[in-house]
């Protein structure tokens, strides 16, 4: 008899067990259904939607083909990764750094030792080497040509780069490179590599193409100072000539200009003498034509008073006298005392 009850309870309890399972199952049914239609709605926003910040565009692909450019703001694509979005930051500038490495960019950054001697080593067009270092500053101008257009977009950029830097270098000689021909280095690189992403439309603007330090390598260093400072006395000794030569020239063009008008003033003088003695001679050759004897008189007294101005004492003798000359006292005899 105990045996039997024993195993009525037992049967009775392993029916009662799957319907409790049965009845909580039927109560956490709907709390399931809503988490589940939560997180489907939440992985629907996760991937229905995004932001695209102000200094960047937003470029959507469906099944891997491009179909739209998104600005600044909030945007709907489709999930599941039916579209795709690729942000690019088109109002940042990109550097590109060759021959050196920057560790940490400020006011006082901080370069990696050494030198790339890869990137930085160049042959000049009179043969000489060179170690070049520079920077490529450029943005993205186009997108949609910057992501399709080209597989590699930075080290396409950075080939090319140092193609036509070492194109550029090899047409000039190594005082252009090193001294006065660095601007124009840098303008021709420029402007023959945006040529150059215009033609394969990479949608990549260059912004500046800048020589950083342009030196001789180590071993040939010495000699070239030697060089330079040959050059800097050769540019001073110039320059020195230069300067006599703009003291000296002037001062004796000076005194040629001073020389020579002396000499046109002397022989105006000269000439307006003679013409004035011409003409006084003129005219009293016309007073002697009219009035010869008072003419002639007049001369003479004239000629007279000039001479006996600086005679000192005059003695007048009467022509007429027939006596003996009386004899005047001698002046005592003085002794010229020097």
């Amino acid at each position: 008899m105990t045996k039997q009850h024993d195993h009525d309870e037992n049967h009775e309890q392993k029916h009662v067990a799957p319907k409790k399972a049965r009845t909580a199952l039927q109560q956490l049914a709907p709390h399931a259904v809503l988490l589940v239609v939560m997180f489907i709605s939440l992985l629907l926003v996760m991937t229905c939607f995004y932001t695209v910040q102000p200094e960047e565009v937003g470029v959507v692909k469906r099944f891997g083909r491009y179909i739209a450019t998104t600005g600044p703001g909030f945007h709907f694509k489709l999930p599941f990764n039916i579209d795709t979005l690729t942000k690019v930051k088109i109002q940042r500038i990109y550097k590109e750094e060759f021959g050196f490495r920057t560790r940490r960019s400020g006011i006082r950054s901080e370069f990696e030792p050494g030198v790339v001697m890869e990137e930085a080593l160049m042959l000049t067009g009179d043969l000489n080497s060179a170690i070049v270092e520079w920077i490529v500053q450029y943005k993205i101008k186009d997108p949609v040509q910057y992501l399709f257009n080209i597989r590699n977009p930075k080290k396409t950029i950075r080939d090319l780069s140092e193609s036509m830097m070492r194109e550029v270098v090899g047409d000039r000689s190594v005082d252009e490179v090193f001294t006065v021909g660095r601007m124009e280095i840098e303008n021709d690189v420029q402007v023959k590599l945006q040529e150059i992403f215009n033609h394969y439309q990479m949608g990549v603007e260059i912004i500046t193409v800048k020589l950083q330090d342009v030196t001789p390598p180590e071993p040939v260093k010495p000699s070239f100072n030697d060089v330079n400072e040959a050059k800097q006395d050769k540019e001073r000794l110039i320059n020195e000539a230069w300067k006599d030569y703009n003291t000296v020239i002037p001062k004796c063009e000076g005194e040629k200009k001073k020389t020579i008008q002396e000499a046109e003033g002397f022989a105006t003088e000269r000439i307006n003498r003679a013409k004035g003695d011409a003409a006084r001679f003129i005219k009293l050759y016309n007073e002697y034509r009219k009035a010869p004897q008072v003419t002639r008189k007049r001369l003479y007294l004239e000629e007279m008073e000039k001479i006996l101005k600086n005679a000192g004492k005059v003695y007048i003798i009467d022509k007429e006298a027939r006596s003996v000359i009386p004899l005047f006292p001698a002046e005592p005899y003085q002794k010229e005392v020097k």
